[in-house]
C-alpha cells in the first residue's frame, strides 16, 4: 500500500492489505464474515476474540503451530533471527553450516510466518514480529501453567511477589553483587541466565544430583514437588534461582534456565516438514478396482437387502431415539455381518436418504420413497449415490456401542452420533490416498501420524464430543474412514480404486463411467435343479429377484445365490395373489433349464391345498366345505389352545385372532388362506409400507462454511467503505456553528443546512459525512456522494454500503463536509 510507518496494532497491518489478501484472511477464518464487520477496526476486534483465535489455532498445521509456541515465548516483539534460533537453537553463529535439522526449519520457517501473518495471528515486519495477544495468553506459559514446548514463566514472572531479602540471598549464592531494588535484582538473575558462559560456570559448580533433577524439568513439565526439608541438591539449585517457589511445595524452572540447558531451542523436535505417508504394499491396479468394483457391488446387494428387511416397516424407534441393541442384533443376523458393520449400513442407508422415521404415534423406520427411486438407477448410480453421501455424512456409526458424557449407551441411528469434524477427515485421508501412485495401499500408521501433523490440536472440536471418547478424535474417524471405504468399495485391498479416484477429482458421472465396466450385467435367467433349489449364476434383474425372493428362500450366498423351493415359500406366492398357472408360467420364462418335474408336483400340490380352508373375524373363525376337514381339526390335540368350537356343519369359532389362528393351523399342517368380511380371499402382498418423503439428514457443519468467491467480493467492499467512512477526515465546522464536534457520535446540523449542504455535494460531485437513524432507531455514520436531491430524498452513492441508497432527510442527523486528504 506503499506506507512507510511499520504498523502499530493489528487493524493497521490489516488496513495495509490488499483486497486480495483480506479476502484471503476472510477464506481462512470464516467465523470472521458473521456478520460482516462494518470496519477494519471491528475486524481486528473480532479476529483476537478467544474463540476465534482457538478455532485458528486448531486449523495450523505441526509446524506452523510450533512457530506461534515460540513467538508466544520469545520477547513482544521478536525478530526474525530471534524466531529463528527459538527454532533452531542458539549455537551455531551465521557463518556455521548448519545440519539437515536446522536447514528444513530455516527453509520451512517463511511458508509457517507467511500462514500465521495470512490469518492474522501474526503481524508486524520481520524485525517486529507480534503475536497477536489471545494467541499468546493461550500459547505462552505463566505462572499457573506451561506452555505447550513445556517452558515455565520468566524469572520476572516467578518471582513477582518475592521478599526483597531473598532475592538478595540469591544473587550472593549465585556471585552477584547486591543490588538497591527488587527490579535490579530480578534484571540481574535474568541476565546471569541468559548469558551463557556465566551460566555455564554457574552449572560447573552444580553437585551431579542437581543437574539430574535439571534434566527432569528441562522438557517439561517445568514443576516439581519439594519437602519441607529438601534434599541437598535441590536446596543448591532453589538458593541460586534455578528453581524458585510457586507454593510451599511446589518449584518451577525458569524459563531462562531451561532455554539455556535447551541450547536456546523452545521445542525438542521441531517438525517443519510433513511426515510421509509410507507404503504398506504395492497392488496391481486393476486387481484393486475389480476387487473394489466387487465389494461395491456387496454393499450395493446388503443394502437392498436392508430395504427388504424393513420394506413392510422396521423396527420401532426407542424413545431416547434409535435403534435398540436387541433390533440392532437382528439387522446383524439377517445380513449376516457383526454388529458393527450392520450399524454402519443402517447408518449409510439413513445417511443417503432410503430410511427414516414414518411418523407414526407407533413410530417405526422404514423405506422412503427415495429408495424406490435409488433402486431403479443403474448399478453404478447407486453406488455412486451411496458413495457421496457417505463423504458428506457427519453421522459415526464407528461410535455406536459407546457411551456419552452422561455414561449412557450410544446407539444406531441415535443422536448423538454427529460429528462435525469427520467429512473433512475422510476426504483427507482419501486425499491421501490419491497421493501415492495406483495401486498403492499406505501403511496406516505413518497415515495417522500425517494427519496428527496436520491437526495437530484437532483431536475433537465439536461440542457433541464427549470425554469418554479420548483427545484424538481425529485418529478414530481416520481408521473408521479405512475401514468404512473397504465396505464401501472405494478402495480395494487397502489402495484407492480408479473409480473412486475419479469419483473424488471429477465427480459421479466419472466414477459411474469408470465403475460401469466392472460390475456384471443383471441376469433375467436361473438355473433350476431336480432338489427343488434354483442357482442364480449372477446378480438378477431387479423384477426377476423381487419375485423369486417371495416364491422361494434364500439358502446361501456368493458368487451364485441358491434359492429353494419349499410349501411355506410356494404358499407364500399364492398369497400374494399368484396362481398355480402363474408361477408355471413365470419358472419357465425365465429358467435355462427345464422346470424339474419335482417342483411342479409342489405347486400343484399346494395350490390344490391353498384355501380349502377360509379364516375370518368372529374373534376368528374357520369355514370348510368338507366337514371332515373340520372333524380332524377338532380332534388334533394341537388345536386345543385355540379353543374351537363348531357353529355349523361348516364353520368352526375361534376365540384367538384371525392372523394367530392362520398361523396355528399352517404349524398344524393345513394350507388356509385369509378372507375379507365379504367372504372374498385376501391377497397378502409383500410389505411395502413407506415413510412419507423425506429428506437425508443434513450434516452438521464444523464451524461456517467457507464463503464463495462473490461474497468475499462483497465483504471485503464493504469492510473498506466501512473503514473509509470510520477513518476519513472531515472539516472542522467554522467557529460559532453547530456542527460536529470530536465528542460527537453523530453530526448534528438544522434542517437547513442539511439540505444546503448536500444540495452542494450534488452540484460538485463530492462525498459528504452523515449521521442517520433509520426507520428502527439505529444510528450510523455514512460517508454519501449525493446525486439527486428531490422531494424530500437524497440519492447518493454510500460508500459505507458501496451502492446507491436513498435517504429521506428528515432521517439525516446532521452533515459535514470531508477534508481535501480524506476522500480516500
Amino acid at each position: 500500500m506503499g506506507t512507510t510507518t511499520p504498523p502499530r496494532t493489528l487493524a493497521e497491518a490489516l488496513r495495509a492489505r490488499g483486497d486480495e489478501s483480506l479476502a484471503g484472511l476472510l477464506r481462512a477464518r470464516p467465523d470472521l464474515l458473521n456478520p460482516v464487520p462494518n470496519d477494519i477496526t471491528q475486524l481486528a476486534t473480532r479476529a483476537g476474540t478467544r474463540a476465534s483465535v482457538v478455532r485458528a489455532l486448531e486449523h495450523l498445521d505441526r509446524f506452523a503451530l510450533q512457530t506461534a509456541e515460540a513467538l508466544a515465548v520469545a520477547p513482544d516483539p521478536a525478530p526474525y533471527d530471534t524466531l529463528l534460533s527459538l527454532l533452531t537453537g542458539d549455537g551455531l553463529d551465521d557463518g556455521d553450516q548448519r545440519d539437515d535439522a536446522g536447514a528444513a526449519i530455516t527453509a520451512a520457517l517463511p511458508t509457517a510466518l507467511t500462514t500465521l501473518r495470512e490469518q492474522a495471528l501474526v503481524w508486524g515486519e520481520d524485525d517486529r514480529l507480534r503475536l497477536v495477544r489471545t494467541a499468546r495468553e493461550l500459547l505462552a506459559p505463566s505462572p499457573q501453567h506451561h506452555s505447550p514446548t513445556g517452558l515455565g514463566p520468566t524469572v520476572t514472572e516467578a518471582t513477582a511477589g518475592m521478599s526483597p531479602g531473598r532475592l538478595q540471598e540469591i544473587l550472593a549464592a549465585t556471585g552477584l553483587p547486591a543490588t538497591h531494588d527488587p527490579v535490579s535484582a530480578v534484571a540481574a538473575l535474568s541476565a546471569l541466565f541468559t548469558d551463557r558462559t556465566r551460566m555455564a560456570e554457574l552449572l560447573d559448580t552444580a553437585p551431579v544430583e542437581a543437574l539430574s533433577v535439571l534434566d527432569r524439568l528441562v522438557w517439561g513439565p517445568p514443576y516439581g514437588e519439594v519437602t519441607p526439608n529438601p534434599t541437598p541438591p535441590v536446596k543448591w539449585l532453589r538458593d541460586r534461582g534455578l528453581l524458585l517457589p510457586v507454593s510451599t511445595r511446589t518449584v518451577v524452572l525458569p524459563r531462562e534456565a531451561a532455554l539455556h540447558l535447551r541450547a536456546g531451542r523452545a521445542h525438542r523436535t521441531p517438525e517443519p516438514v510433513p511426515p510421509v505417508v509410507a507404503a504398506a504394499a504395492e497392488r496391481d491396479p486393476q486387481a484393486v478396482d475389480r476387487a473394489a468394483a466387487g465389494q461395491a457391488f456387496t454393499a450395493l446387494s446388503t443394502i437392498e437387502e436392508l430395504l427388504k428387511l424393513w420394506n413392510g416397516g422396521g423396527p420401532t424407534i426407542l424413545r431416547a431415539g434409535g435403534l435398540s441393541v436387541r433390533e440392532l442384533k437382528r439387522a446383524a443376523t439377517a445380513l449376516d455381518v457383526t454388529e458393527p458393520i450392520a450399524a454402519f449400513w443402517i447408518e449409510l442407508a439413513y445417511g443417503a436418504g432410503l430410511l427414516a422415521s414414518d411418523g407414526e404415534t407407533d413410530e417405526r423406520y422404514a423405506p422412503t420413497p427415495a429408495s424406490d427411486e435409488w433402486l431403479d438407477l443403474s448399478a453404478e448410480d447407486r453406488w455412486t449415490h451411496l458413495a457421496t453421501a457417505w463423504l458428506a455424512a457427519t453421522r459415526t456409526p464407528g461410535l455406536v456401542g459407546g457411551q456419552d458424557a452422561k455414561g449412557r449407551a450410544l446407539s444406531t441411528l441415535g443422536p448423538e452420533l454427529d460429528r462435525s469434524a469427520a467429512p473433512d477427515v475422510r476426504r483427507r485421508v482419501l486425499s491421501l490416498f490419491s497421493e501415492l501412485p495406483p495401486g498403492t495401499a499406505p501403511d496406516a500408521e505413518s497415515l495417522l501420524r500425517r494427519l496428527r501433523w496436520e491437526r495437530p490440536l484437532r483431536g475433537g472440536t465439536t461440542t457433541s464430543t464427549t470425554s469418554t471418547e479420548g483427545a484424538d478424535l481425529r485418529s478414530r474417524l481416520a481408521l473408521w474412514t479405512l475401514n468404512e471405504a473397504e465396505l464401501l468399495g472405494i478402495t480395494g485391498r487397502g489402495a484407492l480404486s480408479a473409480q473412486a479416484r475419479a469419483l473424488l477429482e471429477e465427480g459421479e458421472e466419472a466414477g459411474a463411467a469408470l465403475l460401469a465396466p466392472l460390475i456384471p450385467d443383471p441376469l433375467d435367467h436361473v438355473l433350476l435343479q431336480a432338489d427343488l433349489t434354483a442357482v442364480a449364476p449372477g446378480p438378477l434383474e431387479r423384477p426377476l429377484a423381487e419375485t423369486l425372493s417371495v416364491l422361494a428362500d434364500v439358502e446361501s450366498k456368493g458368487g451364485a445365490t441358491v434359492y429353494r423351493f419349499t410349501p411355506g415359500s410356494v404358499r407364500r406366492a399364492l398369497d400374494a395373489g399368484q396362481a398355480a398357472a402363474d408361477l408355471h408360467a413365470f419358472l419357465a420364462a425365465h429358467s435355462r433349464t427345464p422346470v424339474p418335474q419335482p417342483l411342479s408336483y409342489l405347486i400343484d400340490d399346494v395350490a390344490r391345498r391353498h384355501g380349502h380352508l377360509r379364516i375370518g373375524a368372529a374373534s376368528a373363525y374357520v369355514r370348510c366345505d368338507d366337514e371332515a376337514v373340520l372333524n380332524e381339526i377338532l380332534a388334533d390335540r394341537r388345536s386345543t389352545g385355540l379353543r374351537l368350537r363348531r357353529l355349523a356343519p361348516t364353520v368352526l369359532a375361534s376365540q384367538s385372532d384371525p392372523g394367530s389362528l392362520l398361523e396355528a393351523l399352517r404349524d398344524m399342517g393345513y394350507a388356509p388362506a385369509a378372507e375379507s368380511a365379504e367372504g372374498d380371499v385376501l391377497i397378502t402382498r409383500a410389505g411395502a409400507r413407506r415413510t412419507p418423503p423425506r429428506t437425508p439428514p443434513v450434516p452438521v457443519p464444523e464451524g461456517p462454511p467457507t464463503p464463495d468467491d462473490t461474497l468475499l467480493g462483497a465483504a471485503v467492499r464493504a469492510i473498506r467503505a466501512g473503514d473509509t467512512a470510520a477513518t476519513v477526515v472531515r472539516k472542522e465546522p467554522p467557529e460559532g456553528t453547530t456542527g460536529p464536534t470530536p465528542s460527537d457520535t453523530l453530526p448534528r446540523t438544522t434542517p437547513a443546512e442539511t439540505l444546503a449542504t448536500v444540495q452542494a455535494a450534488a452540484m460538485t460531485g463530492s462525498a459528504v459525512w452523515i449521521g442517520y437513524v433509520n426507520a428502527d432507531g439505529a444510528a450510523s455514520q455514512r460517508v454519501i456522494a449525493p446525486v439527486r436531491v428531490e422531494g424530500g430524498f437524497v440519492t447518493a452513492y454510500d460508500h459505507t454500503a458501496d451502492e446507491v441508497r436513498t435517504y429521506p432527510l428528515h432521517r439525516i442527523t446532521g452533515v459535514a463536509e470531508l477534508a481535501e486528504d480524506g476522500k480516500g
